[in-house]
């Protein structure tokens, strides 16, 4: 399972979707088990995007790493700690990232 590639501005677009969103996995004192990566991959599979948030962490960039990893997704940003992951549904994706041409001024007066 390998993370979806995002660019800069689509990573930066779903951190802004994620900030109404409340952790829905926790890793605790035991870290990165696989029962949390089976939670991880449920709530991937349900929402696409979701937060974990890191209650003890080590090193919580390399535990974001691990967490993306382990699920398939792409680690979207690290905010305290919390851990912004985004991974499309494999039949019906619901969110639509979006792309570099997206509302862009051409720059010659019209747009479009």
């Amino acid at each position: 399972m390998a993370a979806p590639p995002l660019g800069g501005f689509q990573r930066r677009w779903l951190r802004g979707r994620a900030h109404a969103l409340r952790p829905l996995v926790q890793v605790g004192a035991g870290g990165i088990t696989p029962a949390v990566v089976g939670a991880l991959d449920d709530a991937l599979r349900d929402h696409e995007l979701v937060k974990v948030r890191l209650l003890q962490p080590e090193d919580k960039r390399a535990a974001a790493r691990e967490l993306a990893a382990a699920s398939g997704a792409a680690l979207c940003g690290v905010v305290g700690h919390t851990v912004i992951l985004y991974r499309p549904h494999p039949e019906q994706p619901r969110l639509v990232l979006p792309t570099r041409d997206a509302g862009r001024d051409t720059g010659d007066g019209e747009s479009g």
